[in-house]
């Protein structure tokens, strides 16, 4: 088969490698039929992410037809149409009892294309099967179901979920790029009054304004100032980080009124100030968050019923061969306008 095989920082091929097999009697192997490019996918290629081995195929973002299943695999056979979860979940480790699936003892959490070989293949294995796999209604299309692969859940349970968005708030979002545009989407269903929005680049605040945003702001506009005016001087109730730099982080966490919210979603490879002398005061809650993928029963439920709107977030679709072609567009985001780039199977 064809896979994109990291080999070191700053390297990557679309190259012949051998098929995967079953491996536990929890797996199965499903060929790919629609994938994505994460930006943690960047940063593994810059070598940020020293826990990803030489030779590790990458990806963590799927769709794709169950074509194999291992003995103890009870809930998916040949045939079955599956979304891959970011995620996977062994189901019996006293973490994944309580459905904190990210922080899985059992052999889980976030191990395909980090740990284990992932999904930008044309065949992948996926372990405990049954846990780590979704099937997908008819109605929901490939495309509409890869962002429930990982951006949605991520903004929903890491971003409007654990910073507490209630009906009637104003959230900030730090960060128009998928994952800032799926918190507008996830930030929506909790009723906020006032959603704002600040990012530098005018094609992803443009498309913050697409998504649903009420306000939209650039870094040099003194957005402190504005939410202050908006709030009548007391901040926003919650400010949701989706960059993953040490300035956005510390721009949330002035951002907010006292007794306020900061949620923490971005990946963050520099070490960001925490301002206790001025937050102690403030009664500030700042959460952080590995997505657990919990919700992604409750989000395909809504997505196959109309409730959740997925489109807008895939810019670029490529066929699977085309793999190079749309790492390329996807890491050059000022220049091709790129969200979410697909690719699928031809």
């Amino acid at each position: 088969m064809k896979a994109l095989v990291y080999d070191g920082p700053g390297r990557r091929a679309w190259t012949d490698h051998p098929d995967p097999g079953l491996v536990d009697d929890t797996d199965a192997i499903v060929r790919i039929d629609a994938v994505t490019i994460c930006g943690t996918d960047l940063h593994i290629l810059k070598g940020d992410v020293p826990t990803v081995e030489r030779g590790r195929i990458l990806g963590h973002e799927a769709v794709g037809t169950v074509v194999a299943t291992g003995s103890a695999v009870t809930g998916r056979r040949p045939g079955d149409r599956v979304l891959i979860s970011c995620i996977s979940s062994c189901g019996r480790c006293s973490y994944c009892r309580t459905a904190t699936y990210g922080q899985c003892r059992g052999g889980g959490g976030w191990v395909l294309g980090h740990r284990i070989d992932g999904v930008q293949a044309e065949l992948a294995r996926i372990p405990f099967a049954d846990t780590s796999t979704h099937p997908l209604p008819e109605q929901v299309t490939d495309e509409a179901a890869l962002s429930l692969a990982d951006i949605m859940p991520t903004s929903y349970e890491v971003g409007a979920r654990n910073g507490r968005v209630q009906p009637g708030d104003t959230v900030v979002i730090v960060g128009a790029g998928p994952i800032g545009l799926a918190a507008i989407t996830t930030s929506r269903l909790f009723s906020p009054t006032t959603v704002v929005v600040i990012d530098r680049e005018p094609a992803r605040l443009s498309a913050a304004k697409e998504f649903g945003a009420d306000v939209l702001l650039r870094p040099d506009e003194d957005p402190e100032v504005a939410v202050a005016e908006l709030t009548g001087g007391l901040g926003a109730d919650v400010a949701i980080e989706a960059v993953g730099i040490p300035e956005t982080f510390e721009l949330c966490t002035r951002l907010v009124r006292p007794g306020g919210h900061v949620a923490n979603v971005g990946v963050h490879g520099q070490p960001a100030t925490l301002h206790l002398e001025d937050l102690w005061i403030r009664n500030i809650t700042i959460t952080t968050g590995l997505v657990d993928t919990s919700s992604t029963p409750l989000l395909l439920r809504m997505l196959a019923a109309g409730r959740l709107d997925t489109s807008g977030l895939v810019t670029h679709r490529f066929a699977l061969d085309e793999m190079d072609e749309a790492y390329d567009v996807f890491a050059r985001p000022q220049e091709s306008d790129a969200l979410k780039v697909a690719l699928f199977r031809t």
